[in-house]
């Protein structure tokens, strides 16, 4: 988890649009009930792989899918 990080502008631009491009990949697969809590998954991971300076949004997205699969009960497709 991360510790009151500071993540600079670019980061979180890159963060922001992998974070999308990363929903838009699963969110068919979350029922309406299971929305919400799946995005929080998705913001918790990518912020646990996210670090200054990281601006690579395929990794971005890639990691935190694979980081949301490893610890969550949702599952990627």
């Amino acid at each position: 988890m991360v510790d009151e990080a500071s993540f600079g502008p670019e980061t979180v631009k890159a963060m922001g649009q992998a974070f999308d491009e990363a929903w838009s990949r699963i969110a068919r697969i979350f029922n309406p009930d299971q929305v919400e809590a799946a995005r929080l998954n998705l913001a918790i991971a990518m912020l646990s792989v996210a670090t200054e300076g990281s601006t690579d949004i395929a990794a971005l997205k890639a990691d935190s899918l694979d980081a949301m699969a490893k610890h969550s009960r949702f599952r990627r497709e």
